[in-house]
């Protein structure tokens, strides 16, 4: 009896196979189970007709509860269709016992429409209408009876409960990994949103780091053509003004052209390098305390005011762009000197301190007030101090000026620094 259930619960679990074949299944069972009552009782007998109402009843129910109903409709009475079902069968059973091989039928309902924990309700009541069936028709005393019932009981709930509870336990991990995959999915789609979304942030960073990087450029090209082309420019200026007032004076305009030249070649040379982003003439032969000195002896020979250059603290080597920035301020510093000061004497001062470079120069000049911009005032653009803070504030470094008028002018420069591995410039 119990045989035909796992075929019956397999064809309940697919939906299709349950809609065409299988759903004929049950009715094709209790025509044959009617079928094999006619020949052992008379038709006209009050068992017979017993038998057959009950066969109609239980087709008519599974027809009216099940067959004929919406699937949304048979989940509501589910209960009742199943537990009407196997009390038609029992009392099938207590007519004719092989109607015990019904149960399959039962079982197969209720694991398909019922809920857990009703399952197993259901399958001990399909065990106990199978174990009523297989005692039917036994002789005997009524405690012997019920004590071949019991046991029968017991041990035809041993395969339906067993079955329900491995099928129960199959239902569970098949929902949970449906739940899983399901999580999994919607996992993977935020996922590729979030790597659309990080896709679209490092393309807007790509144009923003582009744009930066233009905007960077633009502003070295402007530091450098004003630090080295404007520069040379204006000094050429100043040696050819200086040449046409010695016309009169052979050796003095010969002096001065030479200088014009040579600042023309100098300038053109920072020229070449700037575009190639080079480190500056001076700085490719020694340190940066003695590229300083280079320069101020240079300026010194053009514009005949000397400069004294000190070095305090050990000179050591240092990050390149300090060196290039400095060796910029101090060039950018005695450019202005020369221009605006009308100094005497100059003063430019490196000092290596433990973990910053400083840059001071000083002059005897005119000054100048402090506290107005240099650009609104008379003579001065503004953009030399305007670059030369920019580039020390590129390095986290500060730019400080102090001036008054008639008191001179002292602008110091102050770069943090690493030690540089030696060999490194």
């Amino acid at each position: 009896m119990t045989g035909g259930m796992g075929a019956w619960v397999v064809a309940s679990q697919r939906p299709g196979l349950l809609s065409m074949s299988a759903a004929g299944m049950p009715y094709a069972v209790l025509v044959v189970l009617a079928a094999i009552t006619l020949p052992w009782r008379t038709v006209h007998t009050p068992g017979m007709v017993l038998d057959l109402s009950m066969c109609a009843l239980a087709a008519i129910w599974m027809l009216a509860l099940h067959t004929l109903r919406r699937p949304s409709r048979r989940a509501e009475h589910a209960p009742v269709f199943v537990f009407g079902l196997i009390v038609i069968t029992w009392f099938l059973v207590i007519g004719d016992g092989w109607f015990g091989f019904f149960t399959a039928v039962c079982f197969g309902h209720a694991h398909a429409r019922l809920r857990w924990p009703w399952r197993l309700a259901g399958s001990s009541a399909v065990a106990f209408v199978a174990a009523t069936s297989q005692v039917v028709g036994v002789q005997g005393s009524l405690p012997f009876r019920v004590t071949i019932l019991v046991f029968a009981v017991a041990l035809d709930s041993l395969m339906p409960d067993g079955l329900m509870w491995l099928l129960h336990d199959r239902d569970e991990q098949v929902a949970h990994h449906q739940m899983a995959t399901a999580e999994l999915t919607a996992s993977n789609r935020r996922l590729e949103a979030i790597i659309e979304e990080n896709d679209a942030l490092h393309e807007q960073l790509l144009l923003s780091a582009r744009e930066s990087g233009t905007l960077d450029e633009r502003r070295r090209m402007a530091r450098e053509i004003h630090d080295t082309l404007a520069q040379g420019l204006t000094g050429i200026v100043t040696q050819l003004q200086a040449a046409e007032q010695a016309a009169d004076d052979p050796a003095r305009w010969r002096r001065h052209v030479s200088a014009a030249t040579r600042l023309a070649r100098d300038s053109l040379t920072e020229a070449r390098r700037s575009v190639h982003a080079l480190r500056p003439q001076p700085l490719e032969d020694g340190r940066l305390s003695e590229a300083l000195a280079g320069v101020a002896e240079r300026w010194t020979g053009l514009h005949g005011i000397p400069v004294q250059v000190t070095t305090t603290g050990t000179a050591r080597l240092v990050r390149p762009e300090v060196e290039f920035a400095l060796l910029r301020a101090a060039q950018e510093a005695l450019a202005n000197v020369a221009r605006h000061a009308h100094a005497t004497r100059v003063g430019l001062t490196v000092s290596y301190m433990e973990n910053e470079v400083a840059l001071d120069v000083r002059d005897d000049g005119v000054g100048f007030d402090s506290t107005q911009p240099p650009g609104g005032q008379p003579g001065h653009d503004g953009f030399g101090l305007v670059a030369m803070r920019q580039r020390i504030e590129d390095l986290t470094g500060t730019l400080q000026v102090e001036s008054e008028p008639g008191g001179g002018t002292a602008i110091s420069a102050c770069v943090p620094t690493i030690r540089a591995l030696a060999g490194g410039a």
